[in-house]
C-alpha cells in the first residue's frame, strides 16, 4: 500500500457512504483513525490496515447492498468495480468476524469461497480492534460497550443481535491481545 492508494480508498469510502449514510461515513473515519494510531503494529502492513478500516463498511451504500450483508457487498463492489485485489478485499470480507453473521445469513459458503479467511491473526484483531473500539459517531470506546450498543440498536433476537453474541468473545479476545501488544510498545514521542 502507498499514500495514493489510502487516498484513493478514503475517496472511495466517502463517496459511497459520505452523503447516503453519514454516520457510518463517520464511524469509518473513525475506525480509519484507530488505525493509523495503532499501525506500527503491523509495520509494512500498516497503511493496508488503514485502507481497510476506511472501507470496511463501505457495503453498507444502498446502491452496493446487493445481499443485504454488507462485508460481502462491500468486497464485491471493491473486486469488481475497482479491481482490488484479494490483500484489501479480504480484511473488508471478513471483518470483525463476519463469517459467524454470514453462517446466519446463509452466505458462509458463498462469503468462505470468495474470500477465504486472513493468514495474518494481527492483521484480523487490528481490524476487529479498530471497528469494535469505535462508536457508530466516529468516537472511542469500549469493545463491551459497542456489543452492548449493537445489540441494543438491533435487538437481541435479531440476526445482528444473534451475530454479535456469538462473535463477542472472540471480539474480546481480539481487542484483548491489540490491547496487550500496544501497551508492550515502547511510546515514542
Amino acid at each position: 500500500m502507498d499514500e495514493v492508494t489510502l487516498d484513493w480508498a478514503g475517496r472511495i469510502a466517502e463517496a459511497e457512504l459520505g452523503e447516503a449514510l453519514p454516520r457510518r461515513w463517520a464511524h469509518s473515519q473513525g475506525v480509519a483513525a484507530r488505525a493509523t494510531g495503532i499501525g506500527r503494529l503491523l509495520g509494512k502492513d500498516a497503511d493496508l490496515l488503514t485502507a481497510a478500516a476506511v472501507l470496511h463498511d463501505v457495503g453498507y451504500a444502498p446502491r452496493l447492498a446487493i445481499t443485504g450483508f454488507h462485508p460481502l457487498d462491500g468486497a464485491r463492489f471493491l473486486r469488481d468495480e475497482h479491481g482490488t485485489d484479494a490483500r484489501l478485499t479480504r480484511p473488508v470480507a471478513n471483518h470483525s468476524f463476519a463469517l459467524l453473521e454470514a453462517e446466519e445469513r446463509g452466505l458462509r459458503e458463498e462469503l468462505a469461497t470468495e474470500f477465504p479467511l486472513l493468514d495474518d491473526p494481527l492483521l484480523v484483531d487490528a481490524l476487529v480492534y479498530c471497528d469494535m473500539t469505535t462508536t457508530p459517531d466516529g468516537g472511542r470506546t469500549t469493545a463491551r460497550e459497542r456489543v452492548v450498543e449493537i445489540v441494543s440498536r438491533y435487538g437481541g433476537d435479531s440476526l445482528v443481535g444473534r451475530f454479535i453474541r456469538r462473535a463477542a468473545p472472540e471480539i474480546f479476545s481480539s481487542v484483548e491481545r491489540i490491547e496487550t501488544a500496544l501497551a508492550s510498545q515502547p511510546r515514542w514521542g
